[in-house]
C-alpha cells in the first residue's frame, strides 16, 4: 500500500511539472540543493514584431507578482533565487517573447519553504499582447490594470492567486480563460477586463469572481467547477443571467437576484452578462453587489 502510495505522489508531481515544461530526471534524491542568494534583472526590449505579439511566462513554484511597466522596455524587473536551475531564460522568436523559469533538471521533488526562494516580480508594457501563463504550485499576485491584452490564457496547479484589472483593459480582450487545479483565487474587477468571453475551470478550492469595473459590451462566461465555494459578485445597475447545469449542492443569493424556473436575474441596463456555471457538487453564492 506504501509503494502505491509512493508511485501515485511521484506520477502526479511528474505531469504537473511536465505539463509545465521543465524536464524531470529519475531517481529523485531527497534534497534539493540550495546556493547563494541570486537577485537577477530582467529586462526585455521591445522586439521588432507585429502586434499583437504572443508574450509567453512559464514559472513552477514559489511567488510571482505581475504589474503594469511604466518605463519603455516589454518586460522590467528581478528575479530572486537560491537553487541555480531556477535561472530565468528568455527566448525572443518572430512571434514573441516567452520567459520561463530555467532548464530545470530537478533531482529531487522541490518545495518551497524557508530554504527556498523563487520570486518573480515582473512589469508589462502597455503593449497589445497575447499573455500565456503557465505555473505549478505557486502565489501570485496580478494586476493587470490599464494594459492592452487581447487574450489572456493562465493555467495553474494548486495556486494561490490574486488577480485585478484596477483600471479598463486598453484593448478589446477576446478570451479570458482560466484553468486551475485545487486553489484559492480571487480576481477582481473583471469588467474591467473587457473581454468576450470568459472561462473559469478548476477543481476543489475557494473562488471569488467580481465583475465590478466598467462593462463596456455583452460579455458570456463559462464556469466548471468541482467540489467548491464559488462567489460570483455583480454590481449594482448591470444586467446578468446565471443558468446552471450538472448536479449542484447549493445556490444563496444576497441582494436583487431573481430566480425564474433554472435561471436566476439581475435587472439592469447597458450590456449584459450571461453565465453558465457547471459544478459537481459546490456552492454557489450570487452577490449584488
Amino acid at each position: 500500500m506504501k509503494y502505491h502510495l509512493r508511485l501515485i505522489i511521484l506520477l502526479g508531481f511528474v505531469l504537473t511539472f511536465s505539463s509545465c515544461n521543465f524536464p524531470v530526471e529519475l531517481p529523485f534524491k531527497t534534497e534539493q540543493k540550495t546556493g547563494p542568494m541570486v537577485t537577477e534583472p530582467i529586462q526585455v526590449p521591445v522586439p521588432d514584431i507585429p502586434t499583437p505579439l504572443a508574450l509567453n511566462l512559464s514559472f513552477g513554484a514559489g511567488k510571482m507578482t505581475l504589474l503594469p511597466n511604466p518605463g519603455d522596455d516589454l518586460l522590467s524587473g528581478t528575479a530572486t533565487y537560491n537553487v541555480a536551475d531556477f535561472k530565468p531564460e528568455i527566448s525572443v522568436d518572430e512571434f514573441g517573447v516567452a520567459l520561463k523559469q530555467g532548464n530545470l533538471k530537478l533531482n529531487a521533488v522541490p518545495t518551497i519553504d524557508e530554504t527556498i526562494k523563487n520570486e518573480w516580480s515582473i512589469a508589462i508594457k502597455n503593449l497589445p499582447v497575447e499573455l500565456t501563463i503557465k505555473a505549478g504550485g505557486y502565489s501570485g499576485d496580478f494586476e493587470f490594470g490599464g494594459l492592452a491584452i487581447t487574450d489572456l490564457h493562465i493555467a495553474d496547479g494548486a495556486a494561490n492567486v490574486k488577480l485585478k484589472f484596477s483600471t479598463p483593459n486598453t484593448a478589446e480582450m477576446r478570451t479570458l480563460r482560466y484553468e486551475t487545479g485545487a486553489s484559492n483565487i480571487s480576481m477582481e474587477k473583471l469588467a474591467n477586463a473587457n473581454f468576450q468571453t470568459m472561462i473559469f475551470q478548476s477543481g476543489a478550492g475557494n473562488y471569488n469572481l467580481d465583475f465590478s469595473g466598467l462593462l463596456q459590451r455583452d460579455a458570456a462566461i463559462f464556469i466548471e467547477t468541482g467540489l467548491s465555494r464559488v462567489v460570483i459578485s455583480v454590481p449594482d445597475g448591470v444586467s446578468a443571467e446565471v443558468n446552471f447545469e450538472g448536479p449542484l449542492s447549493k445556490v444563496i443569493t444576497s441582494g436583487d437576484w431573481q430566480q425564474s424556473g433554472d435561471k436566476y436575474i439581475l435587472e439592469g441596463q447597458g450590456p449584459l452578462l450571461v453565465f453558465t456555471i457547471e459544478t459537481k457538487a459546490g456552492t454557489v453564492t450570487l452577490q449584488n453587489p
